[in-house]
């Protein structure tokens, strides 16, 4: 793994450009790298043949330095890395005094003609798994590349899967719905001519798994995914290190195993229960299958045991519930909340705004747009929203107390120059927070035609990857459902959030005096439109002063609107 910033120490491994086999000439583009400041390309620095990847995309926080691949002068010598076992000084003897069952596994992998595993793909820099929403191609059918073979929910939107290179899908090894796919697991086998297709009729996911482990299914297969793991966080550690526990199961003990092990065991028909594990805290891995099936044992899995069978807990005090999966984005935002409010210091700040004059400015702008529609233009079609100046007016308050529109690092606090504004939106796949870009150069048209885009993206899931990229600061608002307050958690690594309410209307102190009096006394009350705004911070980045002030230059923003235009 090389350096590819002055401050790297590890490493995300976002895809390979290059597989096995491939030719490499000096300045190829041999894989793209995630590194502590950006997504960056890797070029090659000599010629070779790639000859073994060591460590697959998808691999998270593996150090620089760390062996990720191995390059060979020609491509003859390619075959001998085939079985290459990272931490053997002696792979091919390693792999030569392999067990008799692991090679009857292999060998009933090779019965097959030649053919290409596909494996899940990164689709995301921060892919880790995926949920394969629907197949865009089916057994038997052409691909060519470019073609859209799947779409696979990531952990930012259901994206498209482009073919890389031409083909015929021969089998499909991973049906539509099945969640929590690992990248790189191995999903469709593709064929290079129609006529082989039917030889694979029978092709199963323990055979794809014997063809990549070259039927090596020893405790040490399951090394390089353990080697190039995250750390677990402390509550994944207490996890990891607490004993099994026997829970109260529909039928039978508890099984913790990978989601492709169980996809295996599936589809071999058999049990995982009493199968040692190999993996993290006795995980079942897929490996420990594949020793599994060559040796001819396993129980046959029970059709009652239901999802005891697939590894999840059920309780018995209730009959009558439905267990919805999570989403990827679902999964990605709970982390990254749960993270947020362990470890970001949350303190908060409202202030009620008096919306009077606003509400004023945007009806007399809204009869403006609307006299330009009727003209043809079709800037005019949509109305301001109240949300439209929130975010206008959170922009130019960003740009008067720029010490909020900052992020929290451990050796410095990075404060931004450009104001890049997330906003929360309702999706049915979770919360989704689309990236509105220079917010406070926009004019209220254009934030508002641009909100409403983002927004019908997001529902659509048809979020762009640039558009769904990390901002300075959040707006939330929850207005519109009737919730007049609330405090909403800080983004990380920005550090704030602005959290809104609806407008409501109160009786404030009469502004006018009766008969030209200055006598407080003579006032009344008149009726006003009030909106509590919460600013969420983080106190290590944004004290409690610096989050005052900024509220300030929200307010005034929004009590006094033609101001924002200055």
């Amino acid at each position: 793994m090389p350096a590819l910033s002055p401050t790297m120490t590890t490493g995300n491994i976002a895809s390979w450009k290059k597989k096995e086999g491939d030719a490499i000439a000096a300045g190829d583009i041999i894989a793209e790298v995630e590194t502590d400041k950006a997504t960056m390309e890797w070029e090659a620095q000599d010629e070779g043949v790639l000859a073994k990847i060591v460590v697959p995309a998808g691999a998270r926080d593996v150090p620089v330095g760390t062996p990720v691949a191995i390059v060979v002068d020609e491509a003859s010598d390619v075959a001998a890395f085939a079985n290459y076992e990272p931490g053997s000084a002696a792979s091919s003897s390693a792999a030569s005094a392999a067990p008799a069952s692991a090679a009857a596994a292999a060998s009933s992998s090779s019965n097959f003609p030649p053919h290409t595993l596909m494996g899940l793909p990164a689709l995301s820099p921060t892919m880790a798994s995926g949920n394969i929403a629907s197949w865009k191609k089916k057994a038997g059918d052409s691909v060519s590349a470019g073609d859209i073979i799947a779409e696979v929910e990531t952990d930012k939107a259901t994206m498209e899967w482009e073919a890389q290179d031409d083909g015929v899908i021969a089998k499909i090894l991973v049906e539509a719905g099945v969640s929590d796919v690992p990248v790189g697991t191995p999903v469709a086998v593709v064929v290079d001519d129609e006529s082989l297709v039917a030889a694979f009729e029978g092709y199963t996911a323990a055979d794809a798994a014997a063809k990549e482990g070259g039927g090596a299914a020893a405790p040490a297969a399951a090394a390089p995914a353990a080697a190039t793991a995250p750390a677990p966080s402390s509550s994944a550690a207490a996890a990891a290190a607490a004993p099994r526990r026997a829970a109260t199961l529909a039928s039978g003990p508890r099984v913790i195993a990978s989601p492709y092990a169980k996809r295996l065991a599936a589809d071999a028909g058999v049990s995982l229960v009493g199968v040692p594990g190999t993996g993290p805290a006795g995980r079942v891995v897929a490996a420990d299958v594949a020793a599994l099936l060559a040796s001819g044992g396993g129980k046959a899995a029970s059709s009652a045991a239901g999802p005891a069978a697939a590894g999840g807990e059920v309780g018995t005090e209730y009959d009558s519930y439905a267990d919805v999966p999570h989403s990827q984005i679902r999964r990605v935002t709970a982390s990254r909340l749960l993270q947020s409010k362990q470890q970001v210091p949350h303190y908060y700040l409202t202030v009620d705004v008096r919306l009077d004059a606003l509400l004023e400015t945007r009806a007399r702008l809204n009869e403006a747009r609307a006299a330009l529609a009727k003209k043809g233009d079709e800037d005019g079609a949509s109305k301001l929203s109240v949300n439209d100046f929130v975010l206008k007016a959170a922009a130019l308050a960003l740009k008067a107390v720029p010490g909020v529109n900052a992020a929290w690092s451990t050796d410095f606090t990075r404060v931004y120059k450009n104001v890049d504004i997330n906003v929360a939106v309702q999706a049915p796949a979770g919360l989704m927070v689309p990236l509105l870009v220079d917010a406070d150069r926009a004019g209220l048209g254009e934030l508002s035609s641009r909100v409403r885009a983002l927004a019908a993206a997001a529902r659509d899931g048809a979020l762009r990857p640039e558009q769904m990229a990390p901002g300075t600061f959040t707006v939330s608002n929850l207005g519109m459902f009737g919730v007049e307050q609330f405090a909403a958690i800080v983004n990380p690594p920005q550090a704030a959030i602005l959290a809104v309410g609806g407008a409501r209307p109160v009786l404030v102190p009469s502004t006018k005096r009766s008969g030209g009096s200055d006598d407080a006394g003579d006032a009344g009350f008149e009726a006003a439109t009030m909106l509590s705004a919460t600013l969420s911070c983080d106190h290590r980045v944004v004290d409690g002063a610096m989050g005052a002030q900024w509220l300030q230059a929200f307010k005034r923003f929004m009590e006094q609107p033609l101001t924002m235009l200055l």
